[in-house]
């Protein structure tokens, strides 16, 4: 296990019984997640303290908890809708072991905007997070753009899922390309790559390449499984300030052990494992 390094995830989820058991209800008219289904459902903790001790063991040093908010392209309607509070009673508990990212949903544009501040201004989260594929609008749709300019406004990155999307959704609207034309009108906006952009890595990296403020995160993958390029990417003298480690849920101590497999540089590898996350989010 990559223990030299106390690592950062940049990428999970509410995860109390409760909020679990709401989101199992909500998919039951839903088709279920491959990743959830090969894993046994997201991963709950029966406390946050509980979850703290599990952080420990793999020395994770802190978590990014998301405000996720998924539209069912299915049934259309919210099913999941984190709430703030949801959030927030990680980040109030231990404010140095749970980072906060705010939700947005582009059906409710000013609504979300308002909340956003509010995270941000008031709770101290230190961006936002977009899962786009429900609600069936491309990266770049016109929506997305309040978005956009208001991160910019409050100096915060958006870490968006690129790539393919293994919910009942189309996943063509988050290709990683779209970043491009998104950087073009807002260069100064820190855009995060989530999920590797598989199967248009190259497409993130690209972009990653071309734009200095674009950065790839390799969560929801173990790393035995990232595609060579992506690997090769991390290990780069350019990429290796521009990766970002997080699981999505998948089992931290695993996820680790199978990073040592890549036999990364050591530099590389603990800026991908902590140092990006704390320069790029002002942690």
């Amino acid at each position: 296990m990559a223990k030299d390094v106390a690592a950062i995830d940049i990428m999970y989820y509410v995860s109390t019984p409760e909020f679990i058991r709401r989101w199992n209800d909500a998919k039951k008219d839903e088709l279920i997640c491959r990743m959830e289904r090969s894993i046994g459902g997201l991963p709950q903790f029966e406390s946050i303290p509980a979850m703290v001790h599990r952080m420990d063991e793999a020395n994770v040093e802190r978590v990014f908890v998301t405000q996720t908010k998924m539209w069912s392209h299915r049934n259309h309607w919210m099913y999941m809708d984190t709430k703030l509070e949801e959030v927030t009673q990680y980040t109030k508990a231990y404010q140095k072991r749970f980072v906060g990212l705010a939700g947005y949903n582009p059906f409710r544009i000013q609504e979300s905007l308002r909340e956003i501040e509010v995270a941000v201004k008031e709770h101290g989260f230190k961006g936002v997070y977009v899962h786009i594929y429900g609600f069936d609008l491309p990266l770049h749709a016109p929506q997305m753009y309040p978005l956009y300019a208001k991160c910019v406004e409050l100096d915060v990155p958006v870490s968006m899922q690129v790539g393919h999307v293994l919910e009942a959704m189309p996943s063509e609207n988050a290709r990683p390309i779209h970043l491009d034309r998104i950087a073009c009108d807002f260069p100064t906006l820190k855009m995060v790559g989530a999920h590797t952009g598989w199967p248009w890595c190259e497409e993130l990296i690209s972009v990653a390449y071309k734009w200095d403020n674009v950065w790839l995160g390799i969560d929801a993958w173990s790393p035995k499984y990232l595609k060579p390029e992506v690997v090769h990417f991390i290990n780069s003298r350019l990429g290796q300030d521009r990766c970002l480690w997080g699981t999505n849920g998948l089992p931290w101590a695993a996820n680790l052990d199978a990073l040592e497999s890549l036999e990364l540089r050591p530099e590389a590898k603990r800026k991908l494992l902590r140092d990006n996350a704390v320069a790029l989010f002002k942690l």
